[in-house]
């Protein structure tokens, strides 16, 4: 589990391609290794990876075709810049929001803009990730824990502060740019919660409905 703080900056060293899958080389910049261990989870953009070497300056980590093809990793080469940070542990500052590094789907930015200091993002979101997404909630942007402005259909703005885009990629990030998305978890595990005795005989794919809302008192009829 992760908070979506960013802790540092890597870059992708090199890549070796395994039949299907990839192993990854990340330089680790300032991010404190001393810690770490072999089998260990970094978020890499938002990412779990799991560390299988650890020559110093960085970690390896293999990358399955799976997530290359269903993330941003599909677009990554060598010297690409990545967000980075390690598993949260109990005397961790829950400065962000809880993340599990399980990337839920692809976003678009479609505008990036100046707002005073700050940069204004919009993006748009895949279809089936608009029902978890909400005004003023918590959303993983390729590893960034990050609060939701304003929300219209499947876009939804950000505003990022000068801190933020010092600290993580998204101050290169461009409009056609792909990002990961996280959606906030506790939105998971209420759509099961409401399938309630139905959860066994429901198909995953149908989740909630207006008519199940409604069925529950969440909507009038």
């Amino acid at each position: 589990m992760f908070t979506g703080i960013i802790q540092a900056i890597g870059k992708i060293a090199a890549i070796e391609p395994k039949g299907f899958d990839s192993r990854f080389y990340i330089k680790t910049g300032n991010l404190d290794l001393s810690d770490v261990v072999i089998g260990d989870s970094i978020a890499t953009n938002g990412i779990c990876l799991t560390a299988v070497k650890l020559p110093g300056d960085g970690f390896w980590a293999d990358v399955s075709g799976e997530t290359s093809a269903k993330t941003s990793f599909k677009h990554i080469k060598v010297g690409s810049r990545v967000n980075l940070e390690k598993a949260l542990l109990p005397t961790t500052h829950l400065g962000g929001h809880i993340v599990s590094g399980h990337v839920d789907g692809l976003g678009e930015i479609i505008e990036r803009s100046h707002a005073g200091r700050s940069i204004h993002f919009k993006i748009k979101a895949p279809d089936e990730l608009a029902k978890y997404i909400a005004a003023k909630g918590s959303i993983c942007i390729n590893g960034i824990s990050l609060t939701i402005n304003a929300l219209n259909g499947t876009v939804f703005e950000l505003n990022i502060v000068p801190h933020t885009l010092d600290e993580t990629t998204l101050s290169a990030a461009q409009a056609g740019d792909e990002v990961n998305l996280e959606v906030d978890i506790i939105a998971r595990y209420l759509e099961r919660l409401l399938l309630g005795d139905k959860a066994a005989e429901v198909s995953p794919q149908q989740g909630v409905t207006m008519a199940l809302l409604a069925e529950n008192g969440f909507l009038n009829r």
